[in-house]
């Protein structure tokens, strides 16, 4: 791949694999019993996380979870933060905890999965991502199946990419961030015409930025459209003068 593809790529690909730490707007009042306490200590302990006071984190989550065993939230954050810490082997005793405790949880499900293809178990992930988007109460799981489909493509594993983001356009259709990255599949497998509807579509619905209107004129130029990658290549200049984007096209002009 070129320098300029690569470069483009590493631009769009903005749809980060994510955990999830579920918290409120604050934490609640001390409580006597051991439920208020061990909420208490979820909250601190999230909010550790989330600050990336790693260790003070882990202190918390350990205190809530010996307050409250069935705190799947507390065993996934606790996971998340043994990640941080590079302990790979007790963020995962910590995620098959909050599994155990909590099989039908979208949430618990989706942190698994992603742990599990940052760990190269791309078939595990594939599991648990669509049990998470399957699950009733998972009102996003066009967001869910996108999710899966980034993972797949990192095996990479561009057939069931397609799938996953394909099923995430039937739950939602103008749904940006899968058509984005199935524009971009289509794009590295040279199908510049599938790449152009899927961002045209994208266009249609979502805000142009810098990196889209870069993708598009490339896609134009590919096609062998040099009228359609100038006027993309006008409208970046115009619209994002000072971005990277913007940079490249005139030192490649």
């Amino acid at each position: 791949m070129k320098k300029s593809e690569t470069f483009l790529l590493a631009l769009l690909a903005g749809f980060f694999l994510v955990g999830c730490v579920t918290t409120t707007s604050g934490p609640p009042p001390p409580e006597a019993d051991d439920e208020g306490a061990a909420e208490l200590n979820y909250q601190l302990g999230a909010r550790y996380y989330q600050n990336g006071s790693y260790e003070l984190a882990r202190d918390r989550l350990t205190g809530a979870i010996e307050l409250n065993p069935k705190m799947a939230k507390a065993y996934s954050t606790l996971g998340l933060t043994y990640e941080a810490l590079d302990n790979v082997r007790l963020a995962r005793e910590a995620y098959e905890n909050a599994i155990r405790v909590a099989p039908r949880d979208y949430n618990v499900q989706n942190t698994y999965a992603v742990f599990l293809c940052g760990q190269k178990d791309y078939e595990g992930a594939k599991k648990y991502f669509e049990r998470a988007a399957a699950a009733p109460t998972n009102d996003f799981s066009e967001r869910t199946l996108t999710n899966a489909g980034v993972c797949m493509a990192q095996e990479p594993n561009l057939k069931a990419a397609e799938e996953l983001f394909r099923k995430a356009l039937e739950v939602r259709p103008g749904y940006g961030e899968a058509l984005l990255q199935i524009c971009l599949l289509k794009y590295q497998q040279s199908d510049f015409l599938s790449a152009r509807a899927f961002l045209q579509r994208y266009m249609a619905s979502n805000t142009a930025t810098a990196g889209v209107l870069l993708l598009a004129a490339e896609i134009e130029g590919k096609l062998g459209n040099d009228r359609g990658r100038s006027e993309y290549v006008d409208q970046l200049l115009s619209e994002y003068p000072d971005s990277p984007e913007a940079a490249r096209v005139s030192g490649s002009s």
